[in-house]
């Protein structure tokens, strides 16, 4: 029986209003464009996980450059994503299954002692592995959040693929297992908050998660572990270093980059949700991403820097790729550009490169300040509607040598998975419900303090 999105269930109202200047819901007008291309985007980002991946062990490439090592983040990204695509019809059902299959096998039987040349360690995962082998590339760390995206995606294939077959009962059976192996309580080191990453000889890194971050899908799996869970003090040592911040008129819990903003939001349906801090603040994580859009937006409209093509309807600052090319006077000021870098808003860094994905990232949170930009980006590129969102990023102000804009070659696994999650919750709920009805979620939300919204209901069993 096909999933039925979780949409069916009742959710919380919004607990802000809209700020009075804000533009409606996209006008009716726009509607049927509106959903062709997000179907059109939501499908070329999906492909990716069909293009990029090694036929023999399902890893998935962290970006479509040649000789682009497996990203563990990438593989979690595309397991969420092949739900995705047999719902919409990319898809067979049988080929998700055997693509899922192929690489939780090979992460079940990878190596995980730990040395150099290791798969991981203690059920997690180095940041980038061989794609034909499987082994551990760039002297790279054990990383703690891209096993983290990774697990969100084996228990996101878990929760969708319920058929009593053998290749369903077998991928459900892996899953669980990758998932019970992760001694989460080990990565915190000689701490309480958890280590940022862990290197063969060399131990944890000096430093761990400060500040709000990305983190919150990391603590809510770690928390929920029934084998080697984190301790309860873990995620208030780390709530501790978060920046409340007051910018444009908003007041927010402040990060950068929108990635940090979306990431955990792909899984977990935060609406209503609070935890303590969010509790004092009179906020929650939703609404807190929504500001952040918002406050995205009103940078680029002021455009302090006068980089150009910035506007109420072209912004987005994330981690993104961007031009290495010599400085160039603008405003009177030496400006350099920064290559690959996770640039910021209002506080930086910024060189006049914007991600299109990063904006659409935000569809969920705010569909009224997004659609513009993706409806005034596929515009602008009218033989590929797609380049700008869907290239890592794209910077005005550099012009090509053709005397066009600068726009990243290639795709990163990150950006495309993202997106196709993002646009899945906006459209059906899909992967949220799969998050709602999950029993290691909800445990290790609730042991982090969080309550109300669809945690104060009973739990939502997929049907």
């Amino acid at each position: 029986m096909r999933f039925q999105p979780a949409s069916r269930y009742s959710q919380p109202p919004w607990l802000y209003p809209k700020p009075s200047d804000q533009p409606g819901e996209a006008a009716s007008e726009h509607a049927a464009e509106d959903a062709r291309l997000l179907d059109a985007l939501q499908q070329a980002a999906f492909r990716y996980f069909l293009e990029h991946v090694d036929a023999r062990n399902g890893l998935v490439a962290d970006a479509s450059r040649p000789g682009a090592p497996a990203s563990i983040a990438a593989v979690g990204f595309g397991l969420s994503a092949y739900p995705i695509g047999v719902e919409r019809g990319w898809i067979a059902r049988a080929d998700a299954v055997q693509r899922s299959l192929k690489v939780l096998r090979f992460l079940t039987d990878s190596d995980q002692s730990g040395t150099p040349e290791s798969t991981g360690h203690r059920g997690f995962y180095f940041h980038f592995l061989d794609m034909e082998s499987g082994r551990r590339v760039w002297n790279c760390e054990l990383s703690i959040i891209d096993t983290a995206i990774l697990i969100a995606g084996v228990l996101t294939a878990a929760s969708y693929f319920t058929c009593p077959d053998a290749g369903e009962r077998e991928l459900r059976s892996l899953a669980d297992a990758l998932y019970r192996r992760v001694d989460w309580r080990w990565a915190q080191g000689a701490g309480q908050a958890l280590a940022l990453g862990w290197k063969p000889g060399h131990g944890f890194m000096n430093y761990g998660w400060q500040g709000y971050s990305e983190a919150l899908i990391l603590y809510a799996l770690g928390l929920g572990s029934p084998t080697h869970p984190l301790a309860r003090e873990s995620f208030d040592a780390w709530t501790m270093t978060y920046q409340w911040e007051n910018l444009y008129g908003y007041d927010l819990l402040y990060a950068g980059p929108l990635f940090i903003h979306q990431l955990s939001h792909a899984w977990i349906d935060f609406r209503g949700l609070q935890d303590r801090f969010m509790r004092e603040k009179g906020c929650d994580y939703f609404e807190n991403s929504r500001r952040a859009a918002y406050v995205q937006r009103e940078y680029a409209t002021r455009n302090p820097l006068g980089f150009v093509g910035y506007a109420a309807d072209c912004w987005g600052h994330s981690a993104c790729d961007g031009p290495t090319a010599p400085a160039m006077d603008i405003n009177g000021r030496r400006q350099p550009f920064l290559g690959y870098a996770a640039r910021g808003a209002p506080c930086g860094p910024d060189d006049g490169t914007l991600a299109g994905s990063a904006a659409l990232g935000s569809l969920v949170f705010a569909p009224e300040i997004v659609l513009p930009v993706v409806r005034k980006l596929a515009a602008l590129d009218r033989d590929d509607a797609g380049r700008r969102v869907l290239a890592s990023g794209f910077n005005a102000t550099l012009a090509g040598e053709a005397g066009g804009i600068w726009v990243s070659p290639g795709q990163i696994g990150f950006d495309q998975g993202l997106l196709v999650m993002m646009i899945e919750n906006h459209r059906s709920d899909l992967i949220w419900g799969l998050g709602r009805a999950n029993l290691y979620i909800r445990s290790g939300l609730q042991r982090a303090g969080f309550e109300g919204g669809w945690l104060s209901r009973r739990r939502l069993w997929r049907r």
